[in-house]
């Protein structure tokens, strides 16, 4: 199994889901790993203010932080190489990365939908 790491800009907790408005893409990459998790697949998660010390034990980081600083933050790692800058992975991208279904997060329900009778 491919070994993910999320190396986040520094946020007020180790999620950023607190405070007055929440961002979108905080939300979506947190329920992402959450639902990831709970199928045995974990994807771990450093945030700047938090977890300094993980950034600093990574050389590609520090070299990263040095020419680039905080900007190059969101950064993803995929067995300890670089693939993402500046941005969250999509869902599609987190599947090819770890190599799992594109459908890791089980098909949408329909609004409204029981799923009784295939209607999903």
């Amino acid at each position: 199994m491919k070994k993910m790491k999320i190396y986040e800009p520094a946020m007020c907790c180790s999620t950023g889901l607190c405070g007055a408005s929440v961002n979108p893409e905080l939300l979506r990459i947190s329920t992402v790993i959450s639902s990831l998790e709970k199928k045995g697949i974990r994807i771990e998660r450093y945030n700047l203010s938090s977890a300094p010390g993980e950034f600093m034990k990574n050389p590609k980081i520090v070299e990263l932080l040095n020419k680039d600083g905080v900007n190059c933050l969101p950064l993803t790692m995929v067995d300890n190489e670089i693939v993402l800058t500046k941005r969250y992975p999509t869902n599609e991208e987190i599947a090819k990365f770890l190599e799992i279904p594109a459908d890791f997060g089980g098909k949408p329900k329909k609004p409204g939908c029981c799923c009784g009778g295939g209607c999903c």
